[in-house]
């Protein structure tokens, strides 16, 4: 297997080449957790990976509580499956929980009164309707609760961490929070050794072929515990070895041409759900992606399973006007792939592609 390999082969494992899948909760299911803490690239990524993709569609299935959108590994916003809601919060909330319990102390709040807060939410939600962030915000001011200097975000981060609230549909462009009983009433409860194997079964699926440190960083798990998942996964995974390292995957691998071109959302499960990214993404061009090394990623264009550029759309309301920018030109054949991929994205927003312009990287 060469490296290569590895990056073709991961194409088609997250499902953005080859068999796509219908409907946006069978994405979420299959890739375990797309980071979201983007929405709107979030959106498009879910559309990367099925078939007739549209925006309304993917924001449909939010409202219909077929997706969920919370804080289950590495403190950052994920997609996921209503059904899998608490075991996975389980799965990393001790460790979250301890590496801020610092920042909590910090801002004066301690576990009587983040409880309070909890109490707080849950008799405002208690009736099933989603509420704004702003007006649970004001619901903590009213009682006494300051939520300035990041207080409000740590308040909501830990009632979704433990359990209690998750995030619903946008109202007028405001996230809204939802209690998790309602939101997600057929949540499985799984011992943490099955937590363990089904996350690692999904990600090496869905994510393949990576390392076990992959999946460590991924999961907000100790080495130890993906060892763990991982071997408990073996059985339905294929285990290849490069540079002595061993990678799991899905079996039967599907041979993967050159010559795809994909506009990828900022933020994409294809670069961020790996410590190692140097299969699809050459050093080089690192400070391009990650601009200001803060922990935001570009929107990149992906060609021959290669990241070959970024871009962007610009802002307009009735139609979409995008800017690629390539590290070096594109070659000829690429060309129209670029038009294809950029048709592709309009008709995922339901607007009409007004025009695509080409910027070469400067240097």
């Amino acid at each position: 297997m060469a490296d290569l390999s590895i990056s073709m082969q991961r194409l088609w494992s997250q499902r953005i080449e080859g068999d796509k899948h219908a409907k946006p909760e069978e994405v979420v299911q299959w890739m375990g957790a797309m980071q979201a803490q983007n929405y709107s690239q979030a959106l498009w990524a879910i559309g990367q990976r099925m078939q007739n993709a549209t925006l309304s569609l993917i924001e449909k299935a939010i409202a219909e509580k077929k997706i969920i959108r919370t804080w289950p590994m590495r403190g950052t916003l994920h997609f996921i499956a209503p059904e899998d809601i608490r075991w996975m919060l389980n799965l990393s909330a001790e460790r979250l929980m301890s590496s801020n319990k610092g920042r909590l102390k910090q801002l004066e709040l301690d576990e009587a009164t983040l409880e309070r807060c909890k109490l707080i939410f849950y008799h405002a939600l208690k009736d099933g309707r989603p509420l704004s962030r702003p007006y649970l915000m004001k619901l903590l001011e009213e009682s006494g609760i300051s939520t300035q200097n990041q207080r409000g975000p740590y308040i909501l981060w830990y009632a979704s961490q433990t359990s209690q609230i998750c995030q619903g549909p946008m109202q007028a462009n405001q996230q809204t929070f939802a209690l998790i009983e309602d939101w997600a009433p057929h949540a499985k409860e799984l011992s943490r050794d099955e937590s363990l194997y089904e996350l690692a079964k999904r990600y090496f699926l869905s994510h393949g072929p990576a390392t076990v440190h992959d999946f460590s960083w991924w999961a907000s798990l100790t080495v130890v515990d993906a060892k763990r998942g991982m071997e408990a996964a073996k059985p339905e995974l294929a285990v290849d070895k490069l540079d002595s390292k061993e990678y799991g995957m899905a079996p039967n691998q599907m041979a993967i041409k050159n010559s795809s071109f994909q506009l990828l959302p900022g933020f994409d499960e294809y670069l961020l759900g790996y410590k190692d990214r140097s299969a699809v993404l050459s050093e080089a061009h690192t400070f391009n992606v990650i601009p200001g090394k803060n922990g935001v990623f570009l929107p990149t264009i992906v060609a021959d399973s290669q990241i070959m550029g970024t871009w962007k759309r610009t802002p307009k309301k009735k139609t979409v006007e995008l800017i690629l920018t390539p590290f070096a030109s594109l070659e000829k054949k690429l060309e129209e792939k670029a038009a294809q991929a950029a048709e592709a994205y309009s008709s995922f927003l339901e607007l009409p592609l007004s025009s695509l312009t080409v910027h070469e990287q400067s240097e």
